[in-house]
């Protein structure tokens, strides 16, 4: 699979999601063997109107490429505009057409564009006739499942332009729950003759060599089991190349990474924004460890670094040395804290 300057067998992609992909967390998935990161979605209509927030969005590091970076909006020539004007930055323009959050497609934007596939080929029309940096699509399965429309869709923005499609196998009316279609990723694949990357349900190496070997996909795309878990990169490329599921990290490394990740988010967004965000990241790095409630009501309060310290020294106290065992659940022993 080629996009741009970049190739690769089976590239490994971390998928946009909102208040998880920032910088300091794709670093932390690149260390683990990340192809090709993404930032946080974002607004072409606030960069139009140079919303000081949503620029913070668009901060990159050293190191970090390929980057991509995603855009979501129904405006043609704002879409066009913005992606024109920040493309030096990124190795990619990615579009947003799968984002299912109301607030998104009641503008019309995100998944609501699976409705309007006219539209959806102006706006990449518009846009790849202007950038000369490979431009690629996220969409769903369809907006409902009266409405599964990916093949042909992904078929439009093929012909608009686009240098690459990512399906999710989900339609919008089903948010994130149920299972997702790897048979609908199948048939767009089939359909075009740009690469498609798969998307749902790859929560271990396991899962990535089955939507392979299904769906004959270019490429994965990693969201939700990547949260908390920078390591499933590493797990999957182990994996495909080897068979074998490697260790889970020990205490040890992952006390370290959530250290390093709060100390980073902390450089970038200074410590009592960063902490309030680790709430959260320290629950996914624990998530599915038994008994760990304690623990995630600890992180509940977290407001300094030196918390976080603490916190980590506790947890590397409880049970020192030991291997999270099994693949993105963590099933094991129950864990102490005090």
């Amino acid at each position: 699979m080629r996009l741009g300057a970049y190739s690769w067998e089976h590239p490994l992609f971390l998928a946009p999601m909102a208040g998880v992909t920032d910088a300091a967390f794709r670093q932390l998935c690149k260390e683990q063997g990340c192809d090709v990161l993404c930032t946080e979605m974002v607004s072409a209509k606030a960069l139009y109107y140079k919303n000081k927030n949503t620029r913070e969005l668009l901060v990159r590091e050293p190191g970090e490429a390929p980057l991509a970076v995603q855009l979501f909006g129904s405006d043609p020539e704002i879409m066009a505009e913005m992606a024109v004007q920040i493309q030096d930055d990124y190795e990619i323009i990615d579009v947003n057409m799968g984002c299912p959050v109301p607030k998104v497609v009641n503008n019309g934007e995100g998944s609501a564009l699976m409705k309007n596939p006219a539209l959806a080929e102006q706006i990449i029309s518009t846009m790849a006739k202007r950038l000369s940096k490979p431009l690629t699509v996220k969409i769903r399965k369809g907006f409902d499942e009266n409405s599964v429309n990916a093949v042909e869709f992904a078929r439009r923005l093929e012909a608009a332009g686009a240098s690459a499609v990512t399906v999710h196998g989900r339609t919008r009316a089903q948010y994130y729950s149920g299972t997702a279609d790897w048979e609908i990723i199948r048939q767009v694949k089939e359909a075009l003759s740009i690469p498609v990357i798969g998307n749902g349900d790859i929560f271990s190496g396991e899962d990535a060599a089955r939507i392979l070997r299904k769906t004959s996909c270019d490429g994965l795309m990693m969201a939700r089991g990547a949260r908390g878990n920078p390591w499933l990169f590493a797990e999957i490329r182990s994996y495909l190349e080897t068979g074998e599921t490697p260790p889970r990290p020990t205490r040890e490394e992952l006390c370290a990474v959530i250290l390093q990740h709060g100390e980073m988010l902390s450089a970038y967004k200074g410590e009592r924004v960063a902490m309030r965000e680790m709430r959260k990241q320290v629950a996914w790095y624990t998530t599915g460890i038994p008994h760990a409630s304690r623990l995630r009501a600890r992180c509940n309060t977290l407001s300094s670094l030196a918390d976080l310290r603490q916190l980590m020294d506790d947890f590397r106290q409880a049970e020192p040395g030991r291997h999270l065992p099994g693949s993105g659940k963590w099933p094991g022993n129950p864990v102490k804290i005090r």
